[in-house]
């Protein structure tokens, strides 16, 4: 059997669902499980957090799978419906939409059955989706006319730029959002995770928590420990191979990293095909039974070589963790020049998932 496995520890899930309850406190939390829950498991991640006020996802299908886990709580589609067609499934499956185009103001405008949630989202600044700010008392409006739209419209906003400390775009975002809807009713949902944590005016009705609830961080300069936070994945394989590679040798495809003096080597049964990222840098740690070592040579698709010096006592069969509580997912996103989210969303298939703590 391969050894690769990502083990979810679903008690760190609910202390950090906790931890946003705190940061957040009078907030209505809307725990984000777009991306198969952001690689952790959709309807594993969904009943672990059946107290959540709802759940946003990215397609219908998302929340068709939530409802046949049997969750009955909000569910939301935050990048929206595409079609008239879409109105069906949405009224069928008692789930809200957010709205971010004109497109969609006349689809609903033109339907006559049933009546359909909607969170109106407004582009303060981010330029992807949203109506314009100048636009929202006009397209609020027609919503409120619109007999297949329910009640208590949400007015929600995203933030481009919370992952920085004291954000000047997210200050100028909060300052547009509240001239733009001001006197309008309806609750408000601003902040996502990185707004949640760094950008306390972002705090509203609703909050959209989706890296927080996994433990993780974007800011470059902390990890999800500095917030509180406990990783819920750990990736974890283990040593298949040790090599003797005299100095002057090259390692792995493209022969890009030569060994400087003789080193051990550890050949680990991880590789891009199981998710762990290609592009991580020669250096980056994993740890083998709980001491750092260092990767050499590139990531295969099947495999991983590591510089066994610092773990002189290294065994086949010996666990290597690639990511943890021991060592932050962050930690190795930095190496591979990316963020710790894309790690997670992209362990594959191939990997054994294993539970605890639930």
């Amino acid at each position: 059997m391969r050894a690769t496995k990502a083990t979810i520890d679903l008690a760190a899930l609910r202390r950090n669902y906790a931890q946003a309850r705190a940061y957040a406190a009078g907030s209505k939390i809307m725990a984000v499980v777009k991306a198969n829950a952001y690689g952790h498991g959709l309807e594993r991640i969904g009943l672990a957090l059946a107290d959540a006020d709802a759940f946003g996802v990215a397609t219908l299908s998302d929340a068709h799978r939530l409802r046949s886990a049997g969750l009955s709580q909000r569910i939301v589609l935050l990048s929206g419906f595409d079609e008239a067609a879409d109105l069906d499934e949405l009224a069928a499956l008692s789930v809200d939409t957010v709205v971010h185009h004109e497109y969609q103001v006349e689809l609903l405008e033109r339907r006559e059955k049933g009546q359909i949630g909607v969170w109106l989202k407004i582009d303060s600044g981010m330029n992807r989706l949203g109506v314009p700010a100048a636009a929202v008392r006009t397209i609020h409006g027609r919503l409120s006319l619109a007999s297949a739209v329910a009640d208590d419209i949400v007015l929600m906003t995203h933030l481009a730029s919370a992952d920085e400390a004291e954000s000047v775009q997210t200050a100028e975002q909060l300052s547009l959002f509240e001239r733009s809807t001001a006197g309008i009713p309806g609750p408000r949902s601003i902040g996502n995770s990185p707004g949640v944590l760094n950008a306390p005016g972002s705090r509203s009705d609703w909050v959209r928590v989706g890296g927080l609830l996994y433990g993780l961080s974007t800011r470059a300069d902390k990890v999800g420990a500095d917030y509180g936070l406990s990783p819920v994945m750990s990736l974890q394989s283990k040593l298949i191979a040790i090599n003797q590679v005299a100095a002057g040798q090259r390692i792995g495809y493209g022969g890009t990293y030569r060994a400087e003096t003789d080193l051990p080597v550890g050949i680990v049964a991880i590789g891009y095909g199981d998710g762990y990222p290609r592009h991580a840098r020669s250096g980056t740690p994993v740890l083998v039974n709980g001491t750092r070592c260092p990767t050499v040579g590139r990531v295969s698709m099947d495999l991983l070589a590591v510089d066994l010096r610092n773990a002189a006592n290294a065994r086949i069969g010996d666990p290597v963790i690639l990511w943890g509580p021991d060592l932050p997912a962050e930690t190795v996103a930095e190496c591979a020049e990316t963020i710790a989210y894309e790690l997670t969303c992209g362990v594959t298939r191939r990997v054994l998932y294993v539970e605890k703590g639930g």
